[in-house]
């Protein structure tokens, strides 16, 4: 299948494996790029540099595949000039940014010939991004898994299309062969997808976490403030009703003071990613889990490749079927 995101990155699908905070993993991205896809990896996945330059050496030796690293680039991550900078000497294929400002990524990238894409939840940012000289958007909708948009992927990605000319790659609520066909019809030059690679074998989280995403469904995926200050994703689990969703008191009167706000919301996002990473590496009764409404399609714990290659089968079921409807076989 070819599509500006095939061409762009040289992959057999149009697909990226989305950045997921604390779940993707070297072998995540060695087994996406061998599968036919391209994985991309959050920096902040890697609590040092250093530890970011051993990952992504292990990586080019162990396939020679494109992939990608996710830069948050706003001021909470303290460490986002030094992880552009390695992984550019490290010659990564791509970047995509993350809840700020691209224009150094793109800048330095350009150099490089560095690919970047820019996480975009509306028209105007996405022209802003392109006019800084993105390589294309991805066009996070309200069906996204972790941080999410306000806008369906029914509106988002046509709207984009219209007003931008790069490729726009389409993440959230897709975890079927369907579900791609149905976000390339739209106009989608590609697609993001995280949540259905949760629950692999590859998948350092533990087994609750992966359980959780084949017992639970669409209708258990709630919208909390709680972990970072903005609207992101959970499942809906006994923890969470009793926790709530929304921010108590004191830290809604903080996040809305002039004064504090910047400073309250670097705590809360340190609480919330402190509060993830000990709920996706230690199995215990008050476990917070982000995931996107495409656990609906996860059903057993397989590997990436079978995630892909029952992508593929679906893609091609889906296609036959349209035609048949169409009455052209």
């Amino acid at each position: 299948m070819k599509t500006a995101l095939t061409d762009l990155l040289g992959i057999e699908l149009p697909i990226i494996m989305a950045p997921m905070f604390l779940v993707t993993n070297v072998e995540m991205i060695v087994n996406a790029g061998e599968s036919g896809i391209a994985g991309c990896i959050p920096a902040l996945n890697f609590r040092t540099i250093e530890e970011l330059e051993k990952g992504l050496k292990e990586i080019k030796s162990r396939t020679s595949k494109p992939f990608g690293v996710n830069l948050i680039v706003n001021k909470s991550n303290i460490l986002a000039k030094k992880q552009l900078h390695k992984c550019l000497d490290m010659g990564v294929n791509f970047f995509i940014t993350s809840l700020g400002s691209p224009e150094e990524v793109i800048k330095e990238s350009k150099k490089f010939g560095i690919k970047v894409f820019c996480d975009v939840i509306e028209e105007n940012y996405a022209k802003k991004v392109e006019d800084l000289g993105a390589d294309g958007i991805i066009a996070v909708n309200s069906g996204a898994g972790g941080h999410l948009g306000n806008i369906p992927a029914t509106v988002l990605v046509p709207a984009l299309k219209k007003r931008c000319q790069i490729p726009v790659i389409s993440a959230g609520g897709v975890g079927t062969g369907s579900g791609i066909l149905s976000m390339l019809a739209l106009g989608a030059d590609g697609l993001s997808i995280g949540t259905p690679f949760i629950a692999t074998k590859e998948s350092g989280v533990n087994d609750d976490y992966k359980k959780a995403c084949i017992d639970y469904s669409a209708q258990d995926i709630v919208v909390t403030t709680k972990l970072s200050g903005s609207r992101c994703t959970v499942i809906n689990t006994p923890y969470v009703q009793k926790i709530g969703t929304e921010q108590n008191i004191i830290e809604s009167v903080l996040s809305k003071n002039k004064q504090l706000k910047k400073y309250a919301k670097m705590l809360t996002y340190y609480k919330g990613m402190k509060a993830l990473e000990k709920a996706a590496f230690g199995a215990n009764y008050n476990s917070v889990w982000c995931a996107g409404t495409s656990v609906e399609f996860t059903n057993e714990i397989g590997t990436v490749k079978s995630i892909v290659d029952r992508l593929k089968s679906e893609m091609t079921e889906a296609e036959q079927n349209l035609l048949k409807t169409l009455g052209r076989v």
